[in-house]
């Protein structure tokens, strides 16, 4: 996507961003707060290890909601004002840092779901274990 925005005037850039911002909020709201709840269960459920894996998930998925919060959120509004007259004062700069929040929140939530993957890769193999046990 901030590869595509890249390439595009910059008139197109930031009406598109603004439409997709407009369209995602609901989506989004309710995506990062199952991306939230669902690691901070499995440390309530988990043990040992597990249970350190879903915190960190936890942890890497509030930091993303952190960064949106506090990072793309407020520089949306900028956006927004130079889709709908001309671009503002200083508009590569507020992308920039756009895109910079993008790579963190992006990264933090691969991180959590790489995170997760390793819970179900490390819980997977024990019901299996267990049932081969059983006679």
């Amino acid at each position: 996507m901030v590869t595509t925005f890249r390439t595009v005037p910059l008139d197109v850039r930031l009406t598109f961003h603004t439409a997709m911002t407009e369209v995602n909020e609901p989506v989004m709201q309710s995506a990062m707060a199952l991306a939230i709840l669902t690691p901070f269960g499995l440390a309530v459920a988990g043990r040992g290890l597990p249970r350190r894996l879903a915190l960190g998930a936890g942890a890497l998925t509030v930091t993303s909601l952190l960064v949106t919060v506090f990072g793309n959120i407020p520089l949306h509004a900028h956006i927004r004002r130079g889709a709908a007259t001309s671009a503002p004062a200083g508009h590569s700069e507020i992308l920039q840092k756009w895109e910079l929040f993008h790579t963190i929140r992006t990264l933090t939530g691969l991180s959590a779901f790489a995170l997760m993957i390793g819970i179900a890769v490390l819980t997977g193999r024990e019901p299996v274990e267990k049932a081969r046990r059983l006679p």
